[in-house]
């Protein structure tokens, strides 16, 4: 699920752009992220036990030894988000039509935290930088990956999310041959799905060379052959993973294996807040902000509200 420009491929860094977050968002994806969004407003029933997960102690990339001053925020009147509003859970009109999800409540946390007034603004993704530069906003929470073409623009604030490559398999209850693990000696001779082209594919080619790969045109295709018990597992992005394992299909069939890969060359550095070139001192208190959330678990509740299957 997850940031540019036009109809473009997802690149090999394995940053999903904005043509492939449109396509994604008519199939497989609109239907697992649909029953997320009923979901994170209790309209359905709440995750499977096996798989429901409490808040993580500390976020992956927010190193708890880093204890940043909080920088001088007397000339920051209000915070102007922009976002745009077609990806849910990240940004998505809400029951009640209003701007909600993820990367919205995260920046009222933000200006929460800050005790610094906000308002978020909806736009188009291709005029969210135009917007920014001509000064009609001052900030971009939007899932943004921070493309050289973007930075030559702007500048980016620390990640506040990464989407981790991540192997899912089928749980005991689907019967056959379950795997203990992610290792590469566990999957030596196993036949992994994989979209062809993908970052991920390039992923496993590099470190697990010994896997046998079935590639696939979509991550749905690869999903049902793992179903049917056609593989022995499945790799791709651990967002979409984790939406899809939180629904009555994913949540009967299958489950995540082993751990997360942030691997920066394949999965790109994560998903960033963008800012103006001379808003240094928001973006510094920005990236305090960010570190308070996740020192006082503000940022940990967020992602199990809106992902009850954590993707980490």
């Amino acid at each position: 699920m997850i940031a540019l420009g036009t109809k473009r491929n997802p690149d090999r860094t394995g940053n999903p752009d904005r043509g492939y977050r449109r396509r994604a968002s008519r199939g497989f994806t609109a239907r697992v992220l649909a029953i997320t969004i009923l979901a994170a407003f209790g309209l359905l029933a709440a995750v499977s036990p096996a798989l429901a997960q409490k808040a993580p102690d500390q976020v992956p990339f927010f190193d708890p030894a880093r204890k940043p001053e909080r920088p001088d925020t007397s000339g920051i009147r209000a915070i102007r988000f922009l976002t745009d509003d077609d990806y849910p859970p990240f940004h998505f009109p809400g029951p009640d039509g209003q701007l909600t999800g993820f990367n919205v409540d995260l920046a009222r946390a933000i200006c929460f935290e800050l005790k610094i007034a906000c308002t978020i603004q909806s736009r188009r993704w291709e005029t969210l930088i135009p917007t920014l530069e001509e000064g009609r906003g001052d900030a971009i929470i939007a899932s943004m990956r921070g493309s050289e073409a973007d930075r030559a623009r702007i500048d980016f604030g620390i990640p506040y999310y990464r989407s981790p490559g991540r192997f899912v398999s089928r749980s005991g209850e689907q019967g056959g041959a379950t795997l203990p693990d992610a290792s590469v000696k566990t999957l030596d001779g196993k036949s992994v799905a994989v979209i062809t082209g993908s970052a991920h594919a390039a992923f496993l080619s590099a470190f697990f060379p010994k896997t046998y790969v079935r590639t696939t045109s979509d991550q749905t295709e690869g999903l049902k052959l793992l179903a049917r018990g056609e593989v022995d597992a499945t790799f791709g992005d651990g967002v979409s993973l984790a939406v899809w394992l939180n629904t009555p299909e994913g949540y009967a069939c299958c489950r995540f294996l082993g751990g997360s890969f942030f691997e920066s060359r394949f999965f790109g550095p994560g998903a960033m807040i963008g800012f103006r070139k001379d808003s240094t001192q928001l973006r510094k208190a920005t990236d305090y902000a960010l570190f308070r959330l996740s020192e006082t678990g503000v940022y940990q509740n967020l992602m199990l509200k809106y992902f009850p299957v954590s993707f980490y």
